[in-house]
């Protein structure tokens, strides 16, 4: 019995034995069930990831220093399947409603993943799990001090630094809107991400197929810093 029924507790069994009239004890159940019982174990974090990416999108805020030392927030939402950065925005004063417009912007026509990934920062307000789940969206919080429980956008926002923001001076927000607006549109459609077999988020690039002629040539990317390459004539 409790290898056919691993939900049902030693009381549950002596009901069920009862019934059948063999008379035990629960103490006796739990004694001779043993092994049986043990429920196997939940699934670890990273087996849920795995499992459930293409239905799992990430969010977080890093922080950017412009040139007069004002503190700016990048709000990024990832999409876990492709590592594709499915929305962003910037702002100085990032507000649980700030916060609730990006999610309602960067989920229209219903397009909602069923896994919001976030930590448990100020500024989600105590009704965002309420109001994420009214649209179909299930919350999950990362344990307090862990972003590596949130390692998929950890590791874009040392990207987005190592090969963008490292290399600027951010005069003000309108700077880093235009630097992030140019710099997202290369990383999710052209730059090689090693876990996607060197293919771009935004899927392979359909490049046309070279003449006999033809020479390779280079598109600059925020001024030469990076380059997206092609065939020419």
């Amino acid at each position: 019995m409790a290898r056919e029924n691993r939900t049902w507790g030693a009381v549950r069994i002596v009901g069920e034995l009862r019934a059948l009239g063999i008379e035990v004890s629960a103490s006796t159940v739990r004694v001779y069930r043993g092994e049986a019982l043990r429920r196997p174990p939940s699934p670890s974090w990273r087996t849920f990831l795995r499992l459930h990416a293409p239905q799992i999108w990430a969010a977080d805020f890093f922080t950017v220093q412009t040139l007069t030392f004002r503190t700016l927030y990048v709000f990024v939402v990832l999409g876990h399947q492709r590592r594709e950065i499915v929305y962003w925005n910037v702002t100085a004063h990032p507000t649980a409603a700030w916060v609730w417009q990006q999610i309602i912007e960067a989920t229209p026509w219903s397009t909602t993943p069923r896994f919001l990934i976030r930590d448990r920062d100020r500024s989600y307000d105590g009704d965002f799990v309420r109001r994420a789940r009214a649209i179909g969206i299930q919350t999950v919080l990362t344990p307090v001090h862990a972003p590596q429980a949130n390692a998929l956008a950890e590791r874009v926002f040392g990207t987005i630094r190592r090969e963008c923001l490292d290399h600027l001076i951010v005069l003000n927000e309108a700077h880093l809107r235009l630097v992030l607006r140019e710099y997202v549109a290369y990383y999710n459609d052209a730059r090689p991400h090693r876990s996607l077999a060197l293919e771009p988020p935004a899927g392979p690039r359909v490049l046309a197929p070279p003449s006999r002629r033809a020479s390779v040539v280079g598109a600059p990317v925020l001024g030469g810093l990076h380059h997206v390459y092609d065939w020419a004539a």
